[in-house]
């Protein structure tokens, strides 16, 4: 029995996200700089989307560049945002024909003209599409989002549009950029590294964490298998106990 046939479709996680690490040390493993590694990346990320694609899974949360990135070398960012580009004009066809649909979360204004405007024209061209949700966290970190959610909340009491005793859980989670995406059921990390780094902190309250080995450019299909069938194995309590789990 192969690994995908293990999967039991019926219990599929909604949405998964992924951050994808690895890029830098698997080029310098290789011989090569870093900007190789993410281009090697770029082919990682085509095989996972396809493949969520096909399981069936409705969401994939992709932490492809976060607000930290931003202070790395001049010459490895302006690559990155070239290779962002790149991707956008290979990809968009393909997104079409597969009912893949592109959505964005992160700080936008830091981008440059020609990503902003890029992302900004997939995102429109596959507005229509019904499949998968693929959304992209480009120039994203959780503390921006929670931060920005905090001043959109005070804005709007301010200006009499919210009332402060009506700020519960559900009021703030409104102002978040993920809102109306579900919270991922499942995250998995690349690389061994053992952390979150500043990715999706509220919507990660009760998911699954999968960490593996494997350098990103390395991750293929059957490793995406096996953290699903890790999840499959899994039991979800959300702060209940494993006899009231049972009793539904």
């Amino acid at each position: 029995m192969s690994l995908r046939e293990k999967i039991d479709t019926e219990r599929l996680p909604v949405h998964i996200a992924v951050i994808m690490d690895g890029n830098g040390r698997w080029a310098i493993k290789h011989g090569k700089d870093r900007i190789f590694g993410h281009q090697q990346g770029v082919e990682a990320v085509r095989t996972i989307i396809e493949a969520s694609a096909e399981l069936g899974i409705k969401y994939l949360t992709l932490y492809a560049f976060s607000t930290e990135n931003w202070g790395r070398p001049d010459n490895e960012v302006s690559a990155l945002m070239g290779i962002m580009v790149q991707s956008l004009n290979n990809e968009t066809d393909t997104l079409l024909k597969n009912n893949i649909k592109l959505t964005s979360v992160g700080d936008f204004d830091r981008l440059t003209g020609d990503v902003r405007e890029r992302l900004f024209e997939t995102i429109k061209l596959t507005s229509g599409s019904t499949g998968l949700n693929l959304v992209v966290a480009l120039s994203y970190s959780s503390r921006w989002e929670i931060a920005s959610a905090a001043k959109k909340i005070a804005s709007e009491i301010r200006h009499g549009i919210l009332d402060i005793e009506s700020i519960d859980e559900v009021e703030f989670e409104k102002h978040l950029s993920t809102y109306g995406t579900p919270d991922p059921d499942l995250m998995i990390r690349t690389s061994g590294e053992f952390r979150i780094s500043n990715f999706l902190l509220w919507q990660l309250a009760y998911s699954e964490l999968y960490f593996t080995e494997k350098l990103w450019p390395d991750f293929g299909k059957e490793d995406l298998y096996n953290a699903i069938i890790d999840f499959q194995n899994r039991e979800r309590r959300f702060g209940k106990t494993s006899e009231q789990v049972l009793e539904k």
